[in-house]
């Protein structure tokens, strides 16, 4: 099942005459298909070898004086089958070429300078979609994937701050259920790139229900994957995938984990990449705030209760607090002076109980009840439990 088709279009392509030649490509995701070879050992190899296509030549030259290449290596290296691997990596460049997917080889001076500087980092990624990896400030979200109600409001009221104080903030998650999906629909919402990371190749989406999103995402950020198509989400990947999320972020931020599980993995790998690490406490009792918990107690994260203290952990200097750019995009679905009113006070205050907005807003009771009932169907406001309203 080909999950790109005709329906949308992309402005990235490879043509044969381009920088990264069809020849060239071929045998950079050979050499990234080469189990045990990693950006360190694969930058010395290219730079003694002088160029990726020499490892799949005949007659190798004396591999063992390359830094780094032991004797074992070398005769692994020797011993491979190189047609197999020449074979393979010409029917990816063939989907590459099909459906329009960046390749970027971890020389390219596009690769992600962030995930660059990780030892492990892939060879070779796989992108869809538009969007730069190397923005100013690039956040990680986190977390379970059955989040509690609360949960869910700690990670769409962070981003919708990060959209009103840091515009253009990226925001990289993992496209899975709960928090991931949350993190990442939330970023569309507001406007903020967002890019998923996968745990299988382009060819699919997993899971199916996080289809029409991921096309949404390919429009305003970008699909990320360093597995080739035809390759299955098995448990095994989405532990690799981890760390790319850890490694192309600023800082990764959990929101509800237990005290084992996938969000729990990228902070610590975040962690070793000398990334700052984020997590929302919970209550003694409650489990799925337990690994959360650990984490700031064992020193691993930092607490974070608001916007504001990710930007002091980060040093962000407090962006804009005014809302410019998210009212002109919220008013303009509205369709009555009394909305406005209405939003424009929910935006100074973040939340306010029934009786307080309508003291607020001057409006009775009955009139207040019917035009928030409106903001609730056009997506604009949610209603917690207790009467609150506030901001989606």
């Amino acid at each position: 099942m080909i999950f790109f088709g005709k329906l949308l279009r992309f402005t990235f392509t490879i043509q044969p005459n381009s920088i990264v030649s069809q020849d060239l490509l071929t045998h950079q995701i050979a050499l990234s298909l080469i189990k045990g070879i990693g950006p360190k050992l694969a930058r010395n190899l290219v730079a003694y070898l002088g160029s990726e296509q020499i490892l799949f030549e005949e007659n190798l030259p004396n591999l063992a004086r390359i830094p780094g290449i032991g004797s074992n290596l070398e005769q692994m290296l020797r011993d491979i089958d190189r047609r197999a691997l020449l074979d393979r990596a010409k029917q990816e460049r063939e989907f590459i070429l099909r459906h329009r997917i960046t390749p970027l080889f971890f020389s390219d001076p596009a690769f992600p300078r962030r995930l660059s500087y990780c030892e492990d980092a892939p060879l070779m990624l796989y992108t869809k979609g538009e969007v730069s990896f190397d923005s100013t400030k690039v956040v990680a979200i986190v977390g379970t994937r059955t989040p509690t109600e609360q949960g869910l409001d700690h990670c769409e009221k962070l981003v919708v701050d990060l959209a009103l104080r840091h515009p253009g903030t990226l925001i990289i998650s993992g496209l899975a259920y709960g928090v991931d999906i949350c993190a990442h629909r939330a970023a569309l919402t507001h406007n903020l790139p967002t890019v998923g990371v996968l745990a299988h190749g382009l060819d699919r989406i997993y899971p199916n229900l996080h289809r029409t999103t991921a096309r949404e995402m390919v429009e305003k950020g970008a699909l990320v994957t360093e597995f080739l198509s035809q390759t299955n989400p098995d448990k095994p990947n989405f532990v690799k995938r981890n760390r790319i999320i850890a490694g192309l972020a600023d800082a990764v931020v959990v929101i509800e984990s237990a005290r084992k599980g996938g969000a729990l993995i990228t902070a610590y790998l975040a962690q070793g990449y000398n990334r700052d690490v984020l997590a929302f406490p919970g209550r003694p009792e409650d489990e799925k705030s337990s690994g959360c918990n650990h984490l700031i107690k064992s020193n691993v994260s930092a607490l974070i209760e608001s916007v504001e203290d990710l930007e002091y952990t980060l040093g962000w200097e407090t962006g804009n607090t005014e809302y410019p750019t998210i009212q002109g995009n919220l008013f303009a679905t509205l369709d009555t002076d009394a909305q406005r009113l209405v939003l424009e006070n929910l935006l100074k205050e973040k939340e306010m109980n029934l009786n307080l907005l309508g003291l607020k807003c001057q409006m009775p009771i009955s009139q207040l009840s019917g035009i928030l009932l409106e903001l609730e169907f056009k997506g604009l406001i949610k209603t917690r439990p207790g009467g609150i309203y506030r901001i989606v």
